[in-house]
């Protein structure tokens, strides 16, 4: 009876210390939230995972008000983020024409968190960057108060020291945004970094290039799986681009391979606009190949027996539409 005695009161002591080391800790980051400290910005994830088991034990919510861990995990939710991808614009150059001249900056995107092979470079002018400003201000306007675009220079634009700072501050700017889920995945965002080169590489294929059309589509395609990693059928238009680009380089082992790669996510997200051509196109790479072709033949009758549409495109046919 005496030891269950002892027991308790330890035991309640034990709980009163622990308790008043959580709320320490707890008004110690809600203290550093309020005032910007980065110091506790942010938590890595075993921190994430012992708040959250103490919170689930009833100690942490003992130790706060509502309102202070209403408040405390509002910050938690709205400023920890691991960060997935970095921006780098590691130089710049200048281009003169007859009547213009303008500075485009090298902009490389990485992804963080393990090592990256897959380097693509790409450029932009700062009138791009505007144009993205603008695109973004109308759907989060409210979103962008506190991240400003460097504004334009009247004077100096073109001097090495201008340049060189313009590069940090565009850095800081694309790492802003980014930081931001919704402006993250909208279009106009992902739009920024491969709109130009997917256009060029349309109009490549247009016109039967289908080597260089493929070298850009690829280079695009990089760009696209670090930045639409949230959504895997946004790559199903470029994938499908860069099968018929190999298919008609007759390079019939990587065009399967393409196909086999999108045809997934057009199954996941019922993408029916390419399905019915892409498994056609799939089955002909298989004949190809000397492969079995029984079961995409009759995925492939049974999707063309559900339409009730016109006679659908080839993938070619497709593909070719997009960029017009």
């Amino acid at each position: 009876m005496l030891y269950v005695l002892l027991r308790v009161v330890y035991t309640g002591k034990e709980l009163k210390r622990k308790c008043g080391h959580v709320a320490m800790d707890s008004d110690s980051q809600l203290f550093n939230l309020r005032t910007g400290d980065e110091t506790t910005l942010p938590l890595n994830t075993e921190q994430l995972e012992e708040t959250s088991f103490n919170t689930a034990a009833g100690v942490s919510t003992s130790c706060l008000t509502t309102a202070e861990l209403q408040q405390h995990w509002r910050a938690v939710k709205q400023g920890i983020r691991s960060v997935k991808l970095l921006f780098q614009i590691p130089s710049a150059r200048t281009i003169e024409h007859t009547i213009s001249r303008y500075v485009v900056y090298q902009i490389i995107v990485i992804r963080s968190g393990s090592y990256d092979c897959k380097h693509v470079t790409i450029e932009r002018r700062y009138s791009d960057f505007l144009h993205l400003h603008h695109e973004l201000l109308r759907d989060f306007s409210e979103e962008l108060e506190d991240i400003a675009l460097p504004k334009k220079r009247l004077m100096g634009n073109f001097s090495e020291e201008n340049i060189t700072e313009r590069r940090v501050t565009l850095c800081d700017y694309l790492t802003q945004l980014y930081s931001l889920r919704y402006i993250r995945r909208s279009p106009a965002f992902i739009a920024f970094f491969t709109h130009p080169e997917l256009k060029t590489a349309y109009n490549m294929l247009r016109g039967g290039q289908y080597s260089n059309a493929l070298e850009v589509l690829q280079n695009a395609l990089v760009l696209q799986e670090k930045l639409c990693s949230h959504d895997s059928s946004l790559l199903v238009p470029t994938l499908c681009a860069l099968l018929v680009c190999q298919r008609d380089l007759e390079n019939f082992h990587a065009a399967f391979q393409t196909g086999d790669r999108a045809l997934p996510a057009i199954r996941r997200y019922g993408l029916s606009r390419y399905r019915s051509p892409l498994l056609e196109a799939m089955v002909d790479l298989r004949y190809k190949l000397h492969l079995p072709v029984a079961q995409l033949q009759e995925e492939l009758i049974r999707v063309q027996n559900s339409s009730n549409g016109p006679e659908p495109l080839s993938l070619k046919q497709l593909v070719v539409q997009e960029f017009t």
